[in-house]
């Protein structure tokens, strides 16, 4: 997917263009556990450890290396252990301290605050099977997103998101009737960050290192003076 975003809040980790890789797979209803999204996971984040050897191999004076392997956390447990932190907060310690994480329950409404730990749509992942891919990323000190993903809706999961989110007359427009009606195929799927992930293996400070887009005049100014060439 490439699309433009307007009205995005522009840093180190966001651009108003955005590049991702999108795929989805159909899968069974009885497939749809998390077992499944584990698995799905660790495949990806496999590739992401292969890509960083090649990546390592051409270009060696890229000293950032990933974690070994993958951690998962729900929602639930960040807030059980840091409640007096906020959403994002959470994810910067959990990524510290396991390098690696994958984000669990996304959407829903968290039994302390009553608040869901960040936003997602009712009528595409189901709350309970989704989750953000998460590393901790040292040159910054802060935590990168690099993939968003989940099993999709089902019939019973759409109806009871489309409740809690107040938007029940959703249920008449046309791809969520098929849904209803079963005449979709379950599945699983998300996107992964291209230029995230190029900046994450590279080990640059700015997504404009690796991706030509619009910048405001004082980023590109404040980016000179920290000897960074922003596309």
């Amino acid at each position: 997917m490439n699309a433009i975003r307007r009205d995005e809040d522009l840093d180190n980790f966001h651009s108003i263009y955005v590049d991702q890789w999108d795929w989805e797979k159909v899968i069974s209803k009885e497939e749809r556990n998390t077992d499944t999204l584990e698995i799905t996971v660790n495949k990806i984040f496999k590739a992401i450890k292969e890509t960083e050897k090649v990546v390592a191999a051409r270009y060696p004076s890229s000293t950032y290396r990933l974690a070994d392997h993958v951690s998962f956390i729900t929602t639930q447990d960040l807030e059980n252990r840091w409640p007096d932190l906020t959403p994002d907060e959470r994810e910067d310690k959990i990524a510290k301290e396991e390098k690696a994480v994958f984000i669990m329950k996304i959407g829903d409404k968290l039994n302390r605050s009553g608040k869901p730990h960040d936003g997602r749509a009712p009528d595409y992942d189901d709350w309970q099977l989704n989750g953000d891919l998460v590393f901790w990323y040292e040159p910054l000190q802060r935590k990168i997103e690099i993939s968003s993903m989940g099993i999709r809706v089902s019939e019973e999961s759409l109806r009871e998101q489309l409740k809690k989110a107040h938007c029940e007359e959703r249920a008449e427009l046309p791809f969520h009737k098929m849904l209803l009606n079963g005449e979709l195929p379950y599945s699983i799927g998300g996107g992964i960050g291209q230029s995230r992930l190029c900046m994450m293996l590279l080990g640059k400070a700015h997504i404009g290192e690796v991706q030509a887009s619009i910048w405001p005049e004082e980023m590109v100014e404040k980016c000179e003076a920290d000897h960074m060439q922003i596309l």
